[in-house]
């Protein structure tokens, strides 16, 4: 009897360090995504607050970035929290949330070539700049980024349409909703990577010849040397973006490896730290580098984040 005793509180005391540690991750992930959630809030209700935001095609850019960023990030947020939960979804209400989180994720990669040959263009081309880039070709710029990621979700969705669903006892699923769950069969597999490869590789290729570009026009006398050390900083923070989106690719396979060799609650919190590094942080990024770093942009960041600040910048006006 004693022994029985001893192993029911065994478990009792693992069920309630399990539940413990869950709800410990579960404030770990959420604090931080609620803080770049609202920052990134700020930031879109700030580029439809005055018309110099609406009216310039990289803010226009930048407002499409934040806004895939700020959905993918809530999405992210939703489905790591069912997750952790250990909640059980429906194969239809896991394929609509997973094929939202694909077409924004896809958005960011796609949107960061725009805005790197805007910034190509603005400083290689100064005077052609105003009649290349407009207020149209930004819209249909974007209009074509969505186009390309929505038919991307669309032929994911086929694919997905190909197993046989009919043959199921249930659409109740088994396993946690996750993007590598959905890819039932070997083609979807291919696809995804073969997708993944195209966009990643054509946006780095672009980002780093925009960055060359830029490079050999800060030799000559009549480029602005201000001008183009931003640009360059800010299509290297590009880059960086770019990266951190990729290796969000990268995360399965790496962790299958790690699992070799750690044990399941190790690999359970590693997993956390990838997610917060890959996921979070990055669609906090855009935020951070053009709120900190625009100065039409940063003191009206400043006014809405801090109370001490706008208390002072109403004073001063």
């Amino acid at each position: 009897m004693s022994n029985l005793n001893l192993s029911l509180s065994n478990i009792t005391t693992e069920q309630y360090q399990g539940l413990l540690e869950r709800l410990f991750l579960c404030i770990f992930t959420t604090v931080p995504c609620c803080v770049f959630l609202f920052i990134n809030f700020t930031m879109l209700f700030i580029l439809r607050s005055k018309t110099v935001f609406c009216e310039t095609s990289r803010y226009i850019l930048l407002y499409n970035l934040l806004f895939a960023d700020t959905v993918m990030l809530l999405l992210s947020q939703i489905m790591y929290l069912l997750s952790v939960s250990r909640i059980l979804l429906t194969y239809p209400v896991c394929g609509v949330l997973n094929m939202l989180a694909a077409l924004t994720n896809e958005i960011s990669p796609l949107t960061l070539v725009v805005m790197s040959l805007e910034r190509y263009v603005a400083v290689c081309y100064p005077l052609k700049h105003a009649t290349i880039i407009t207020i149209r070709t930004t819209v249909v710029a974007i209009i074509v980024v969505w186009a390309i990621s929505s038919l991307n979700v669309l032929t994911r969705v086929i694919l997905l349409l190909q197993f046989p669903f009919r043959d199921l006892q249930s659409l109740q699923m088994t396993n946690i909703c996750s993007v590598r769950v959905l890819l039932l069969l070997p083609m979807s597999d291919y696809y995804d990577n073969a997708y993944t490869c195209f966009v990643f590789v054509s946006a780095g290729l672009t980002i780093i010849s925009s960055y060359i570009g830029v490079t050999i026009a800060a030799r000559s006398a009549s480029t602005d040397k201000a001008s183009a050390r931003k640009t360059r900083n800010t299509l290297l923070l590009h880059m960086m973006q770019l990266v951190l989106i990729l290796s969000s690719t990268a995360q399965t396979p790496l962790l299958t490896t790690i699992s070799r060799f750690v044990t399941r609650i190790v690999i359970v919190r590693i997993q956390v730290i990838f997610y917060m590094c890959i996921f979070i942080f990055p669609r906090c990024l855009s935020s951070l580098i053009y709120g900190i770093r625009d100065q039409n942009i940063r003191h009206l960041l400043m006014y809405y984040l801090c109370c001490r600040l706008k208390v002072n910048y109403v004073s001063q006006s």
